[in-house]
């Protein structure tokens, strides 16, 4: 399990500091599968890379199964948009490559990889470049990277993003197989209501921007869909992905699930537009005021 407790996240900026992300809580229940959605720039990414243990937060606390946060952890992948590969090493030695930081042998590596290989469609491609694989292919060489550690968590920044309609559904589809055959629990920013709604069991919607926050969790009841946190293990044991695949997209519920999400995501935005406005008349007052009070200051003395 993961928890969040009121957790902001700041870059350094001259002159001071750009707050990202203002005290995000939030709880990922061992085994779900997670949506982050929000607009652009309301931190979302800036949340997986505080959970991944590549930013520290300006403040706040993360933990894992009770355990508190202090720097990446051996037992958590990230995928990101781009998928990080190195293009001079092949499919295999991109694998390998977390077993290789850990100084793992290269005869015990190949055996942790190319199980993952050929479960993912890779291993006839293990001699071949990230040049020379399509899209999706590279995205899957992303998750079996991400996979090679044996994660309990896993973070993943819009995998998806930058493939086809087509090639995307099959690797959402991919992602739930690996989600059936991997004890894992998988967190995934998205922009895409509706791979929210097929992929996820709970969905944390985010609002606002510079600094963004979490504006509610919208979760699904009913078949394949996720009761409260403490009903999780029940749900997946019952069904969970398992009750998803490609005939769902066709079906009422996950036109229910994007109805309700869309709703949800609408109504944060506009909560959020209205926050900033509210904001910014403040501050237009203010200084007007401020101004007002430094002539009525220099008219006084004169």
């Amino acid at each position: 399990m993961i928890e969040l407790d009121e957790v902001s996240v700041a870059y350094r900026v001259r002159g001071g500091s750009l707050r990202a992300l203002e005290a995000a809580s939030a709880v990922f229940p061992a085994g779900s599968l997670t949506a982050l959605i929000g607009p652009s720039g309301c931190g979302k990414t800036s949340l997986v890379a505080a959970m991944a243990g590549l930013l520290e937060p300006e403040s706040g606390r993360i933990a894992v199964d009770g355990v508190e946060l202090s720097g990446v952890r051996p037992r958590t992948a990230v995928i990101f948009q781009d998928g990080g590969l190195l293009p001079w090493k092949t499919v295999r030695a991109n694998a390998e490559l977390p077993l290789l930081l850990r100084g793992l042998p290269a005869r015990e590596r190949r055996q942790k990889v190319d199980p993952i290989l050929e479960e993912l469609g890779l291993l006839d491609f293990a001699s071949f470049h990230p040049a020379r694989l399509s899209g999706g292919m590279r995205q899957r060489l992303g998750v079996a990277r991400a996979l090679a550690c044996e994660p309990d968590l896993l973070l993943m920044d819009e995998p998806f993003s930058s493939l086809d309609a087509l090639t995307r559904e099959a690797l959402q589809d991919g992602l739930l197989d690996v989600r059936r055959r991997h004890d894992v629990t998988m967190i995934l920013v998205t922009h895409s209501i509706e791979e929210a709604a097929y992929l996820a069991d709970r969905v944390y919607v985010f609002a606002g921007k510079a600094p963004g926050r979490i504006a509610g969790l919208v979760e699904w009841a009913g078949p394949g869909g996720a009761a409260a946190a403490a009903g999780m293990d029940a749900c997946v044991a019952a069904g969970g992905a398992a009750a998803r695949g490609p005939g769902f997209r066709a079906s009422d519920a996950f036109f229910a699930r994007c109805a309700k999400l869309r709703s949800a995501f609408e109504a944060a935005v506009a909560a959020g537009d209205t926050a900033r406005d509210t904001a910014r008349d403040t501050a237009r007052a203010a200084a007007r005021n401020a101004a007002g009070d430094a002539a009525g200051a220099a008219g006084g003395g004169a």
